[in-house]
């Protein structure tokens, strides 16, 4: 350590002995405790500077922690901006798109299950298996029939397959329904159409509400911006918009988007009752903006979500409750003080402005408190 110029070690005065310090110099023999003084006259005992260890001790070493050093001025490195994790979007296969369905006029599965039942009695007639009275009745001409053979046998198998086809195949489209088609796992496109249609009675039918549609839920879990646990009733507005990606895309949409305005909530702060109208707008815009990117990729269209509800948990409802009156009377008492306040001033300043009164200070003094009094006696008369 750098000591100054004008500091001499021989013509120091020699330093009070003190206790001597367990490992140093006192142990192994005796010692002159000589100091140093340095510009700061800091005295710092030369055997703490030069001690007889006999062995070097271990020292734990730790990582090395980049800082700032009390004392030194010196200014903590910049840390190098750490980017955000991105959440990952929610993606559904690029093919899963609502495409129109092939169907036909309902005329045609009707022309069609007609056709089979026609040639189920041609059959019938030709195998000789239409009674007399029968068909006279229609006017056959009279055959004796060539009996139930391999050809009567396949001609009864495609007329009938004819008239089940047919017949089998007739649909009727509703307004505000639709129809989502499958066959063998496989989407074959949606049908929107209204009135009696023909669809491929091999496909898989689902029907799908796609109408504009509202949903009171029930209490869910929310919060204020203090964190206070809320109960929350939502209003959502919302329609399906792809019906193959609600069905196909979710195993179900209704759920799904039921679990989507839960996580809204739980993001966003819900005002409590009592409150101004604009937070509650603030918030129902910022619930219906998350929920409907969240429904977006599964083919729902949400249009508003609108907490129509909100109460506090049963677990802190009574002491919320007794902060909220607490919170009322003191408002009240504010109020009543400040009106009591203005009248006693507008009262003296009328009395010694237009002087009707000479006050000094004792005096005036008196009588702003004696209308203090009054003022809020009566106050307190009218408010019970």
């Amino acid at each position: 350590m750098s000591t100054t110029s004008s500091t001499n070690p021989d013509t120091m005065p020699p330093a009070p002995q003190g206790p001597p310090e367990p490992g140093g110099p006192a142990e192994t023999g005796h010692r002159s405790a000589r100091l140093i003084h340095n510009e700061a006259t800091t005295e710092i005992p030369v055997h703490l500077l030069f001690r007889d260890d006999p062995g070097p001790s271990p020292v734990p070493l730790r990582p090395a922690v980049v800082a700032r050093r009390q004392g030194t001025g010196e200014q903590p490195r910049a840390r190098r901006p750490v980017a955000a994790r991105t959440v990952p979007a929610v993606r559904i296969d690029p093919e899963l798109t609502e495409r129109p369905a092939r169907v036909l006029p309902g005329a045609a599965g009707v022309a069609a299950g007609a056709c089979g039942a026609a040639g189920c009695a041609l059959t019938s007639w030709w195998a000789g298996l239409v009674p007399p009275l029968a068909a006279e009745a229609l006017g056959l001409p009279a055959y004796a029939g060539a009996g139930l053979g391999p050809a009567q046998w396949a001609a009864y198998a495609a007329a009938g397959a004819l008239g089940l086809f047919g017949f089998g195949g007739l649909a009727r489209g509703r307004t505000g329904r639709a129809w989502v088609l499958g066959l063998f796992g496989r989407y074959r496109g949606t049908v929107r159409r209204t009135g009696l249609m023909w669809v491929n009675p091999l496909l898989l039918r689902r029907r799908v509400d796609v109408r504009l549609r509202h949903w009171r839920s029930e209490p869910m879990p929310a919060a204020d911006g203090n964190g206070v646990a809320l109960r929350a009733v939502t209003l959502v507005v919302w329609r399906v918009r792809d019906t193959a990606k609600a069905t196909l895309g979710v195993e179900d949409h209704e759920a799904y988007l039921r679990e989507c305005v839960e996580a809204a909530l739980a993001r966003v702060p819900v005002e409590p009752p009592g409150t101004v109208r604009s937070s509650a707008d603030v918030a129902g815009e910022t619930l219906t903006r998350l929920v409907a990117a969240d429904a977006a990729p599964v083919g729902l269209e949400v249009f508003s979500v609108r907490p129509v509800r909100v109460e506090y948990a049963p677990e802190v409802a009574a002491s919320m409750h007794r902060r909220r009156i607490a919170a009322l009377d003191a408002a009240q008492r504010a109020s009543v003080l400040t009106s009591v306040v203005d009248s006693v001033e507008d009262t003296v300043t009328r009395l010694t402005m237009r002087g009707l009164v000479e006050l000094d200070d004792y005096e005036r003094k008196v009588l702003v408190k004696d209308l203090t009094v009054a003022f809020c006696a009566g106050r307190g008369e009218a408010g019970a």
